[in-house]
This record gives C-alpha cells, structure tokens and sequence, in this order.
C-alpha cells in the first residue's frame, strides 16, 4: 500500500500540488488523470524521490519514503 497525505510543492511561487492526499491499496489498479499542467508527473516524480515535496508525507508498505533518493526508494 502507498499512502500520500498532504503533499504540497511550489516551484518558485508556482503552487504545483496543493494538499494532495490519496491511498493505493495492494493489487489496487488506479489512473492518475487531469488536464495539461494539473501536476500528474509532478505528483509521480514526488513519489519516485526525483522532486521533494514542500509538505506532506509518502509511506510506501509502512515504511515513510517521504524526501529518499529515487535509489533508496528501489533498493
């Protein structure tokens, strides 16, 4: 299980993601959609480590990932 709570980013005074918050159960199968600039691949590169997030935490299978290198999410 994933659970992403409350995450925030801001580029520069962009507010990318505001608040973000949603769970993915195991063996879950779930799309991330919206329109152009909604931050989709923002919310994703947060979650593999590639962007920090301002606020808000990411636990993956109870373990926090929150703000981990994209290698130390894998390994």
């Amino acid at each position: 299980m994933i659970e992403i709570k409350n995450i925030d980013i801001k580029f520069g005074g962009l507010q990318a993601l505001d608040d973000v918050s949603f769970s993915v159960g195991k063996g879950e199968v779930v799309g991330l959609i919206g329109p152009n600039g909604a931050g989709k691949t923002t919310m994703m590169n947060i979650i593999c480590g590639l962007y920090k997030p301002t606020e808000g935490t990411i636990d993956f299978e109870g373990t926090r990932i929150t703000g981990l290198t994209s290698n130390k999410i894998c390994h």
